[in-house]
């Protein structure tokens, strides 16, 4: 079980490996300062190719470094290209959903409401229209209505019922 105790001896533990440990505040740094990302290195970083690279480093220190180091480095890697695409001008990759409000309106504005619009008659619901006889009868549940239909029940191949 996951405890607030064991995540806080987890971090201490890393404070056995010095590079890990400075490694770890140069992450933070990243993140909670505004540092810009050079335009060389944005557009290293803004390819196929660099993001191959950050994805290797991810799985290398997931498997040979702390968790939590792992799991800054995660962090870090997405602001990282977030701001890289900001500089070098490419199209950012990481782009943000729309909020449901708007997502709402696109969806009205596309299907308009039948009683601001309403929709045309199908081909089928024409059909329906002149083939099918209409019955109007009041009911209830003594009175039943007589039509010529009878229905047909097939043959059942020695089925039992199923209750």
């Amino acid at each position: 079980m996951v405890t607030p105790r064991s995540i806080i001896m987890q971090v201490m533990q890393l404070g056995k490996s010095p590079l890990q440990m400075l490694v770890l505040i140069a992450f933070l740094a990243f993140l909670i300062f505004p540092v810009g990302v050079p335009e060389w290195a944005a557009s290293l970083i803004d390819t196929s190719l660099g993001m191959l690279t950050m994805f290797l480093i991810t799985v290398a220190l997931f498997i040979y470094a702390h968790p939590v180091l792992a799991v800054v480095y995660v962090l870090v890697a997405y602001e990282l290209l977030r701001r890289s695409s900001k500089v070098a001008g490419q199209t950012a990759y990481i782009q943000y959903t729309p909020t449901q409000q708007k997502r709402d309106e696109y969806m009205m504005a596309m299907n308009p409401p039948f009683a601001v619009q309403p929709a045309p008659a199908t081909l089928e619901e024409e059909v329906v229209q002149k083939m099918a006889p209409t019955i109007v009868a009041e009911p209830t549940p003594t009175q039943y209505l007589e039509t010529s239909f009878r229905p047909v029940a097939d043959d059942l191949h020695h089925a039992a019922a199923v209750h």
